[in-house]
């Protein structure tokens, strides 16, 4: 049987069997609000100033939208999230989503808790990915200065250095924990500094199997090259390369500096492109699964379906634990439920931390949900149908 006739994203019964019908009205009323663009941007602007304010909103965010997105404030909180994604065979990402000081003492704050994730993986199989973002870590300036072959001073050779040693101790420590590893992507302007990192921790700990993953995001133009690149590289170099495929999150961003800099975007012109230059560097890490071992972090349907195709075309069990599918928590059950359901290896994302520091996240989530064209549409119109289907069966 072609293995694509076997998965439906449209099985709402699969997709939010894991809630009751007080929870999947909760979601109802959250994506029909997510909904209006006016109410997001509104509604986020009011919360982001209450909460500069220190006025006592936490008791409106908490149970609302930090709930559906989040998994907690604290990596214990987070056990709740945990243990009801695992009932549905999908894993957790715990993603410590704190946006820090950017001094010495956060860097190293960032770094001890991003140690307990990895501890956390370790004792949880359900756990198999850390995930962390450099800047968590290291100065961003520096980090720009170093990409564009500035001369460093000698305090600034040692905090790069600090910083290296922060990635070092975590990437280590998944290494002897048997943990993978995702390194996010960020800006370009930064993004070859985060990648010759990255290189360096997969030459020290991807010889066995793939541990450190670096991540590409498929809005650039130029990152099948550079994944193409990173192959040849790992072959050459006797180790295995780690990739987590996304679209991307700083689309507007670099098109704003690329333009206030009169340079060319390095964002493909249309959606399609970034859609065909995903799924072809999903082509290309099946044709090499034997040094590739990748994540697909999508949300897109045609992109999972298709993916689900390369595997059966090339023989690869849904449960090859060399390729994997990821989707944020709260959003896309269809998808994740029914991959899962299916017998494919899939993990969410699960964002944690306090409150009032997660809310640029949380905003983030809600402009993109109604910035994806449909996005919120299709949450909601999914809902709707698992509605139905549940009051006909009830008759």
């Amino acid at each position: 049987m072609n293995p694509i006739t076997k998965v439906s994203f449209e099985d709402t019964a699969v997709a939010f069997s894991s809630k009751s019908d007080a929870e999947l009205y909760k979601m109802y009323l959250l994506f029909k609000s997510m909904n209006s663009n006016t109410l997001v941007k509104f509604g986020g602007s009011l919360l982001n100033t209450a909460i500069n304010l220190h006025l006592p909103v936490k008791f409106i965010i908490k149970p609302t939208i930090f709930n559906h997105f989040c998994g907690g404030e604290t990596i214990e909180e987070s056990e709740r999230a945990i243990k009801e994604l695992a009932k549905y065979n999908i894993g957790t990402i715990l993603d410590y989503s704190v946006e820090g000081e950017g001094d010495e003492k956060s860097f190293n704050a960032t770094r001890d808790e991003l140690l307990r994730t990895v501890e956390k993986a370790r004792q949880n199989p359900k756990v198999p990915f850390s995930v962390f973002k450099i800047t968590g870590l290291m100065d961003i300036n520096l980090m720009e200065k170093v990409q564009a072959r500035q001369e460093l001073n000698a305090e600034e050779r040692a905090a790069f250095e600090r910083g290296r040693e922060r990635v070092n101790a975590i990437c280590k420590s998944c290494y002897a924990a048997d943990v993978r590893v995702f390194i996010d992507a960020e800006e370009s302007w930064i993004q070859e500094t985060i990648d010759n990192l990255t290189y360096e921790m997969m030459e020290l700990y991807n010889k066995e199997k793939a541990i450190v993953y670096n991540t590409y995001q498929m809005y650039r133009h130029d990152r099948l090259d550079v994944i193409t690149r990173d192959y040849e590289n790992a072959v050459k170099g006797g180790y295995f390369l780690g990739a987590k495929l996304v679209r991307g999150a700083y689309m507007e961003k670099e098109r704003r500096r690329a333009e206030a800099e009169g340079r060319p975007s390095p964002i493909n012109p249309t959606k399609e492109a970034s859609d065909k230059l995903f799924d072809d560097a999903m082509r290309f890490c099946v044709k090499h699964i034997d040094r590739i071992a990748f994540c697909a972090g999508t949300h897109n349907e045609d992109s999972c379906y298709l993916l689900i195709q390369l595997m059966g075309d090339n023989y690869i069990e849904p449960y090859d634990p060399r390729v994997y599918f990821a989707q944020l928590y709260g959003m896309s059950d269809n998808l994740s439920y029914n991959l899962a359901h299916n017998g494919y290896n899939v993990a969410k994302y699960v964002p944690y931390g306090p409150v009032e520091s997660v809310m640029p996240y949380l905003l983030r989530r809600a402009n993109e949900n109604t910035a994806i064209a449909g996005q919120s549409s299709r949450e909601f119109t999914l809902i709707q149908r698992e509605f139905e289907r549940r009051r006909a069966n009830k008759k």
